[in-house]
């Protein structure tokens, strides 16, 4: 039972250090869309620098491509750059050698003249967010029509739009529009529950006392381990005691007194009634024969 309870504890502990194991992918720019020739950093911050993370992406041409690979950006230190084209376009995320992903970001490249600048990580509920209609050649703070899920939700003179304490409601598909220049590209808005956000930071903040703890379980292991083990490691011993017990059992059934069949008959117990009876047999006397006379 308390083998099951350590083995139990072990496993409990195990998990915590594989959640705590992760990387987050963090982009230099604030946007997910980008024009050509524009400049970008990715990076995988890592908890575990041993797990072996790498940047990798899925483009229309190419899957799971690394960077520095088949004309994927540069490697500069845990970073990768990239020269932005069109075929840059797509998802990106850092992954380990052991199998765990993080999370994912897609970027789009524009050949066109405008762009909407959008969060390009998840937001939290609850903040506010920001959106900016930005054309490559002039000023940024034109008049901009903002749309979500293909419908208008404002006109804005400056171009900024600023949606006040996010909800869950307000992810989808966002773009605008600069009359005169053209239209964006959609980009993906994620809204993250605030409690699940929290849940995560607990997780996070526990991985660092999680090796602290699994080397304690592992020593009461070992030692509660060493303290069960004489019993079980003296065959000699054990077997000793088996014949000193079954000698025990011979002796007492040898001091034990038989009864003979004699004893075991009631009948043959009674010996006084056999004596009297006899006695009784042999001093028996018949009575002389008495013989009656008829009177007359």
């Amino acid at each position: 039972m308390k083998e099951t309870s350590v083995l139990c504890l072990l496993f409990l502990i195990s998990l915590l250090s594989c959640t705590t194991n992760q990387a987050r992918l963090t982009v230099s720019s604030s946007s997910s869309q980008f024009f050509i020739r524009d400049f970008v950093s990715l990076s995988c911050e890592e908890d575990d620098s041993s797990a072996g993370w790498t940047l990798r992406r899925n483009t229309s041409k190419q899957q799971r491509t690394q960077c520095g690979t088949n004309g994927f950006g540069q490697l500069a230190g845990r970073s990768c750059e990239i020269t932005l084209f069109p075929s840059d376009s797509g998802v990106y995320w850092c992954e380990s050698r052991e199998g765990p992903i993080s999370n994912m970001v897609n970027l789009t490249v524009t050949g066109g003249s405008v762009i909407l600048q959008s969060p390009v990580l998840p937001v939290m509920e609850g903040d506010d967010v920001t959106l900016l209609c930005k054309t490559k050649t002039t000023p940024s703070n034109l008049p901009a029509a903002f749309y979500k899920d293909g419908i208008v939700i404002g006109n804005e003179s400056t171009g900024h739009m600023t949606i006040q304490h996010v909800s869950r409601s307000d992810e989808g598909l966002y773009k605008c529009d600069i009359s005169g220049h053209g239209e964006s590209p959609s980009s993906w808005i994620t809204v993250t529950d605030k409690h699940t956000t929290s849940v995560l930071t607990v997780l996070l903040s526990v991985g660092s006392v999680c090796v602290v703890v699994l080397l304690v379980l592992l020593v009461l292991l070992v030692r509660w381990r060493a303290h069960r083990k004489p019993e079980a490691e003296n065959p000699e011993e054990v077997q000793e005691n088996q014949v000193t017990y079954t000698e025990v059992i011979l002796s007492n059934r040898q001091q034990k007194p038989v009864k003979s069949k004699r004893e075991n008959d009631p009948a043959a117990l009674d010996t006084t009634q056999d004596v009297t009876a006899g006695q009784r047999i042999k001093d028996f006397k018949p009575e002389p024969d008495v013989v009656y006379s008829s009177v007359k």
